[in-house]
């Protein structure tokens, strides 16, 4: 893929960088179907099989509750792979919480039920989302460096929206998978083993693995902090302490606006795909093949919107791209609601669509964004902790707390006023952070 006068300069070739491109493209859209499955399944299947309650409420709040380990796991897999990944490099690092993903997903899909197992059912799947949650606490920041890493510095953001193209199109695989399954067999025979398919599905990662085994190099930042180690006592000495205790002594500050930036993106987004489409069939009333329909009618849309958006930050910055995001999700909040409460599949795609495009003017740059935040040793920890921190705050609680909203209030206004706290404290976190877009990416801090 490479030659090595390319290794010994740092530089590459549009094609080779492309290729690599689409390589986390690929890692990270199967490793998000495999994240994102959990979630259809949480809001269409688990509360019955699972969860079993007499107040419907009460078994859709339980599979919520476990839908949101795998986020308080996330954090934890950004500790375990930041660290590994700043001392053992990127792509290692990477390929190992893709094994990670597959073994937990498959394993899922073999899970006995509630009715055949009792309290054991729910418990291993708890422990299955949790290992879940490390793998994809691990993943983005693997994926996204080897984007941002390799790409040149005036296409940094388009190149790095690969490893968050693969967000949208994880979704739009589940949503698809659940949906053809379910087209094809009764309620009952998916109930039995239809919604397992997709899980087990899932095993087309080990060859993923393999393959960026076989291709991959590490990134040229990386590259060049093991040959300064081997050259300089203090570049060594740096080295040999945890990359993830230094980046929280040096850089707590930034990692925690970083986080407090990424809430609100992580909150909107569980919203989006997962309470909307318990809302959309309870709530509403429309079939959940129709708001299945209108979530990957949004996630098509967000995918092309995700590289133009990035590539714009290539030129105005990422921070005012993302405070446009910002204030524009918080403008949609409220009329998210009143579309989608119209009852049609057609007013429940114009609402998903409008406020996933806004939620793309900051996922898309935000990849660049974060990895220029931080020195090239320290990368890896910095970008995954400020990531998974803001997903810990967000998509942990945003579905369960909707639903309670909703069910106290009888109302969507208390979940508007939500989204547009967090799409506040975006912008508050945004404007305390630099620009980053013209920073370089191989100094290192000794």
């Amino acid at each position: 893929m490479t030659t090595a006068q390319d290794r010994d300069s740092g530089k590459l070739d549009e094609r080779s960088i492309r290729k690599i491109a689409g390589l986390t493209l690929v890692g990270a859209s199967v490793e998000w179907f495999d994240f994102f499955l959990f979630a259809t399944a949480a809001a269409l299947v688990f509360p019955r099989l699972f969860f079993p309650a007499e107040d419907e409420f009460v078994g859709l709040l339980a599979a919520f509750a476990v839908l949101g380990v795998g986020f308080v796991a996330r954090p934890v897999g950004g500790l375990v792979w930041g660290h590994f990944g700043d001392k053992i490099g990127r792509k290692r690092a990477f390929l190992a919480a893709l094994m990670t993903m597959a073994v937990a997903s498959v394993l899922i899909g073999l899970l006995p039920t509630y009715a055949t197992i009792g309290i054991a059912a729910p418990i291993m799947l708890t422990v299955l989302r949790f290992a879940q949650g490390l793998a994809i606490g691990g993943q983005w920041g693997g994926a996204v460096l080897l984007a941002t890493e390799f790409a040149p510095k005036n296409k940094r953001g388009f190149y790095g929206s690969f490893a968050q193209i693969g967000v949208p199109i994880g979704v739009l695989l589940g949503v698809v998978a659940f949906f053809l399954v379910g087209l094809s067999m009764d309620q009952a025979a998916f109930d039995s083993y239809g919604w397992r398919i997709p899980f087990i599905a899932s095993v087309l990662l080990v060859g993923v693995a393999i393959y960026s085994k076989n291709t991959l190099e590490d990134t040229p930042a990386f590259q060049k902090l093991q040959r300064l180690a081997a050259e300089d006592p203090a570049v060594e000495a740096a080295a040999s302490t945890s990359p993830v205790l230094e980046v929280v002594r040096r850089h707590w500050g930034r990692i925690l606006l970083a986080g407090g930036a990424f809430t609100v993106v992580n909150t909107t987004f569980y919203l989006y795909i997962t309470f909307m489409l318990s809302y959309g069939t309870a709530g509403v009333g429309l079939s959940s093949s129709e708001v299945l329909m209108a979530i990957a009618i949004a996630a098509v849309i967000q995918i092309p919107a995700l590289a133009v958006f990035a590539s714009i930050s290539d030129r105005i910055g990422r921070r005012k791209m993302y405070l446009a995001g910002a204030v524009g999700t918080a403008l949609w909040a409220f009329p998210l609601f009143w579309l989608a409460d119209m009852g049609t599949a057609l007013s429940m795609t114009i609402a998903l669509t409008v406020a996933q495009l806004t939620l793309s003017m900051m996922y898309g740059p935000l990849a660049a964004f974060f990895s220029e935040m931080f020195s090239a040793n320290l990368r890896y920890s910095g970008a995954s902790l400020g990531y998974q921190l803001g997903a810990l705050l967000g998509g942990a609680v945003a579905p369960l707390l909707a639903v309670y909203l909703l069910k106290v209030t009888g109302g969507t206004e208390a979940i508007s006023i939500y989204i547009i706290a967090v799409s506040v404290l975006a912008i508050g976190c945004t404007l305390a952070l630099t620009e980053t877009y013209q920073n370089e990416m191989e100094d290192v801090q000794a």
